[in-house]
């Protein structure tokens, strides 16, 4: 069972399609295609029957966590996915997680019984079990990807069509989902370690292209609290 950890500072940006190509433009001398330049991204959210973790998140506390498994493209079950917890703490975002084939996942799910004894698949186990994690919200979107040219650190993503739904709610029962925007938009997002090179900071800054809080989970979330007339 691989493992993964990952540790930067993340900022997102929201785009319409004139600012969208305008910057894509600027940025094509710097960057480079990632491996999985285009992938279809596929999320479950694990939360509590009160939606306590992102309900805490959206309140922007010091320290937040989501769980989620992933898949890149809709997967079979003996695909192997993702099952990752995601921290964030003082803006810096931390990423731990493991590979585990889909139907492994499930029988875990079930049972109860991860496993293995490595210190990320304890993290998880506990959490799902601490919380009483159960599936909430499937997200999937359309994702390219790029990292710069001069420094491998500096990545760049693009997520488009972002849609969501609350049933079906398994990664191998396909992609489908209520689009979140109506128009055309892009969500980018900047990884980098350290701090962001200054060629980039000099195209943001004459394209007026500024930082955004968003979250897909929290957002979409929040919107399904307003179509109900719930308010927490």
């Amino acid at each position: 069972m691989a493992i993964e950890v990952f540790r930067r500072k993340e900022t997102k940006y929201l785009l319409n399609q004139e600012q969208y190509d305008e910057l894509n433009q600027l940025l094509k001398d710097h960057l480079k295609k990632d491996k999985y330049y285009e992938s279809k991204i596929c999320n479950i959210y694990f939360d509590t029957d009160n939606y306590d973790l992102i309900v805490k998140s959206l309140d922007k506390p010091f320290y937040k966590e989501k769980v989620r498994l992933r898949s890149y493209d809709v997967p079979n079950k003996d695909s192997v996915v993702f099952l990752e917890i995601k921290k964030k703490y003082e803006g810096i975002v931390g990423k731990r997680r493991i590979e585990i084939k889909l139907k492994d996942f499930y029988s875990y799910f079930e049972s109860g019984n991860l496993g293995n004894n490595n210190q990320i698949s304890k993290e998880i186990d506990y959490c799902f079990k601490y919380y009483n994690l159960k599936p909430k919200m499937f997200i999937a979107y359309d994702r390219l990807s790029y990292y710069d040219k001069d420094n491998v650190n500096f990545r760049i993503t693009f997520d488009k069509n972002i849609r969501s739904r609350e049933d079906n709610l398994r990664l191998e029962f396909g992609d489908t989902g209520k689009l979140y925007f109506k128009e055309n938009m892009y969500m980018m997002e900047t990884k980098v370690l350290n701090s962001y090179p200054v060629w980039f900071s000099n195209i943001l800054s004459n394209l007026k292209i500024y930082p955004i809080s968003f979250s897909k989970y929290g957002s979409i979330f929040q919107n399904k609290l307003k179509e109900s007339d719930i308010y927490v």
